[in-house]
């Protein structure tokens, strides 16, 4: 996991303030809450007391309510009741939780990941012009695979498996048709056209000046016959956003570290420019991308996972795949993970109190993010400290 960037855990509207939400990410249990006023809380989600889980508690005004003994945290971390010790009990300052800083952005929840710094000198939630500038209706849901994030970022920095691995199942003969068929023969060669186009080509590579976002286009095309291609443009910035966009659909994935073993795919499907003037009814176009992403759940990416499931090593990092010229995208990642991984490490961080280690899954190597439990997230400012890479990144 790459220290030092803010990483999207869920999307913005699944937290309320009438109950909490628990999830898990960057090898760390988290729970998301707000308070009355509607204000965005982040913090670690086990209760210090015995460790049960503030995911599974209860919203007592402005604090939450541990579901085991009924402690009451703050959005500082700070414990602020303990039922058994009465009202009128001395709290330790040391019963507290971590709090990390989170932001609200692009429809989804940001968690800082890294060095203490001050509020104000925190970057950017990084996104490039796709997104920020993109006015596309859309649909968004996520879901859970067994595989590291790594690997998954990797399947989606090219195109040229498709052939290979998405097809024979019914849906695919819904892609087959719809949009790869000629429309002289009524979309039937459509499956001859799809496993046809086996070729790379036209591809290039370039990097953003800020050196967090990189773009590739190229050309998947039958060598035989150029009138049966498709361009596509893949852009990526780092942490963990891949966008794709062809005449066919346009999508942003978000490829979300759980752990070492698990990662959360948050998946953005935009509106098809195909169907726009004839559907000018709002609703009706966002029917189309949700009808996409339950294909993608159930149909396309488990395809994709079954491949991931099996490769190895499981964490990709350099030198232990052997790329061609056409994966020159996935090498710039592979590269440029690295540098952010050495840059995070080489720079001061902050001592921190009372840290909450969280080791990644044995045999993997590195350690989760850590943070202290005196400080504030959304409702302030924060304590924490720099998080270590994964072993298996190290160049």
């Amino acid at each position: 996991m790459i220290p030092n960037q803010w990483y999207p855990i869920v999307e913005a509207q699944e937290v309320g303030n009438d109950k909490p939400l628990g999830v898990r990410r960057m090898g760390q249990d988290l729970v998301l809450w707000r308070d009355i006023d509607g204000n965005l809380v982040c913090q670690g989600a086990r209760c210090p007391h015995k460790g049960a889980n503030l995911g599974d508690g209860r919203m007592k005004g402005n604090t939450i309510e541990c579901p085991y003994h009924g402690f009451r945290y703050g959005a500082d971390g700070a414990c602020r009741v303990i039922p058994a010790m009465g009202s009128e009990a001395r709290i330790p300052g040391s019963l507290r939780v971590p709090t990390y800083p989170v932001r609200e952005q692009f429809g989804l929840v940001w968690m800082w990941w890294g060095d203490e710094r001050p509020t104000a000198d925190l970057p950017p939630v990084a996104a490039p012009a796709e997104v920020t500038d993109n006015r596309k209706l859309y649909a968004t849901k996520r879901w859970t695979r067994p595989v590291h994030y790594t690997r998954y970022i990797e399947s989606l920095l090219e195109f040229y498996h498709v052939t290979y691995v998405h097809r024979d199942h019914w849906f695919n003969y819904i892609d087959y048709l719809l949009l790869y068929g000629t429309p002289s023969k009524f979309g039937l060669d459509g499956r001859e056209r799809y496993l046809a186009a086996t070729r790379i080509t036209n591809h290039r590579v370039e990097t953003e000046a800020e050196g967090q976002t990189i773009r590739y286009s190229f050309d998947h095309c039958q060598e035989d016959d150029p009138t049966n291609t498709t361009h596509y443009v893949i852009t990526f910035t780092f942490p963990c956003m891949v966008h794709v966009q062809t005449e066919q659909f346009e999508t942003t994935s978000w490829l979300v570290p759980i752990d070492d073993q698990n990662t959360e795919h948050i998946l953005r499907w935009y509106e098809y420019e195909q169907v726009k003037p004839v559907l000018r009814f709002e609703p009706l176009r966002r029917l189309l991308p949700w009808a996409s992403l339950y294909m993608e759940k159930w149909v396309q990416d488990p395809q994709d996972v079954r491949i991931m499931e099996h490769q190895e090593p499981k964490i990709s990092a350099g030198g232990v795949n052997k790329f061609i010229p056409v994966d020159e995208m996935n090498a710039k990642y592979i590269s440029m993970r690295a540098k952010l991984i050495a840059d995070a490490s080489a720079a001061p961080s902050s001592p921190a109190r009372a840290a909450e280690p969280e080791p990644e899954a044995a045999g993997r190597g590195g350690s989760a993010a850590r943070a202290t439990g005196n400080g504030r997230g959304a409702a302030g400012g924060r304590r924490g400290t720099k998080p270590k890479e994964d072993a298996a990144a190290r160049p």
